[in-house]
């Protein structure tokens, strides 16, 4: 479980039309990071 001032682990997932992003193409900027639950899902 990170905490608050960790540095996030290295990842790479889709964006909303399916282009990989990953955290290392913003290197040297800030980030952030939000995730939310798929849709008709509980959450």
């Amino acid at each position: 479980m990170l905490k608050i001032g960790d540095k996030a682990p290295s990842f790479t997932l889709p964006d909303a039309e399916g282009n990989l992003i990953s955290l290392s193409d913003f290197a040297g900027k800030k980030v952030i990071v939000y995730f939310y639950p798929r849709a008709n899902t509980p959450g």
